[in-house]
């Protein structure tokens, strides 16, 4: 299995860098007309979320600058792959879009029997996001640095605890990830949903969670919670007095969620370009830029390449992480 995924990986970045420089009889005219209809931009999760927010502001700017209408379309379930399906099978014509996150790329492909592998059912087109986790424990907690709680955790192997809400997503593998980073043994406590692993963590009955900036921060203002670090490769604008994993001494432990843009595969490479063109001109608005760090985002638009390159390296290093550590989705 793990050699097919790799030859999946490299095939995908291969197509992004063909849909950079093919010209293809007819991409040009397409091009030029494209869009002359709405854009249904399908998101996998239901409205009212951080992704869903997210996708409908890329969707109003990206109306203006295509010229005509980009619909978001709500098409929950089966962690994401209800959508995926749905514009994997759509016809690649540039009109129906998948606002996908990285969990779906890159950490789904190891832990489930999908239908719809998205190295090979999808075209990259950009990013958007980059969605950095914040590192929080409960003020009971004796440990006011990261080195303190690796020196705690240390004292005690396996006696302390890190929620996340679920098994098999983001949060779950930051900590997986930083235990590999700092050799401490933490006890996984998966629960359903975020909101409960946040609130057993306030009550003291967890002993830290990963979880993104925009969840955790009210909590820290409040002094409910304490931020010992954030994921990203650097501090996050809401929290600037947090230091990252890597200025409080965690080396390779950078970890995160990110959202980006695919179209079916086989959409014509002119038009993945005029899309991809328009995404990153999205995400340099300052307007937009603003929105999304108050939604604990930084804007990150790319070209193809640079997607499928991103998707194809957390892709691996997910895999390498899940399958060392033997985890498994009950």
């Amino acid at each position: 299995m793990k050699t097919k995924l790799f030859a999946r990986l490299r095939l995908w970045v291969g197509a992004a860098a063909f849909t950079l420089a093919a010209v293809l009889p007819g991409a040009g005219h397409a091009a030029e007309s494209y869009p002359s209809r709405p854009i249904s931009l399908i998101v996998p999760f239901s409205p009212g979320g951080g992704t869903d927010i997210s996708a409908r502001l890329l969707a109003a700017a990206l109306s203006q600058q295509l010229g005509a209408s980009v619909v978001v379309d709500n098409r929950p379930g089966a962690g994401g792959q209800i959508a995926a399906d749905l514009v994997a099978r759509a016809n690649p014509d540039g009109y129906t879009l998948l606002f996908a996150n990285s969990g779906m790329l890159a950490i789904n492909p190891w832990l489930y029997k999908l239908h719809s592998d998205p190295a090979q059912a999808f075209a990259p087109v950009s990013m958007f996001s980059d969605l950095p986790f914040a590192l929080v424990v409960p003020p009971t907690l004796p440990a006011k640095t990261v080195a303190e709680l690796v020196a705690l955790a240390n004292s005690q192997p396996g006696a302390h605890t890190y929620a996340s809400s679920g098994t098999g997503g983001a949060p779950h593998l930051a900590g997986e990830i930083f235990q590999q980073a700092t050799g401490v043994q933490l006890v996984h406590v998966p629960y359903k949903g975020g909101g409960p692993a946040m609130t057993d963590l306030m009550a003291g009955r967890v002993d830290m969670l990963f979880a993104s900036v925009l969840e955790t921060i009210p909590y820290v203002n409040a002094g409910k919670l304490r931020a010992l670090a954030v994921t990203g490769p650097t501090r996050s604008p809401v929290m600037p007095d947090v230091p990252t994993l890597d200025e409080a001494g965690v080396h390779n432990a950078q970890t995160g969620s990110w959202t980006a843009v695919l179209a079916p595969a086989g959409t014509p490479p002119a038009i993945v370009e005029k899309l991809s063109l328009a995404i990153r001109a999205v995400a340099d608005m300052p307007d937009v830029k603003e929105k999304l760090v108050s939604q604990g985002a930084v804007a990150h638009g790319s070209t193809p390449q640079e997607l499928a390159q991103i998707a194809a390296r957390e892709r691996a290093r997910y895999g390498q992480i899940i399958q060392s550590r033997n985890l498994r989705v009950e």
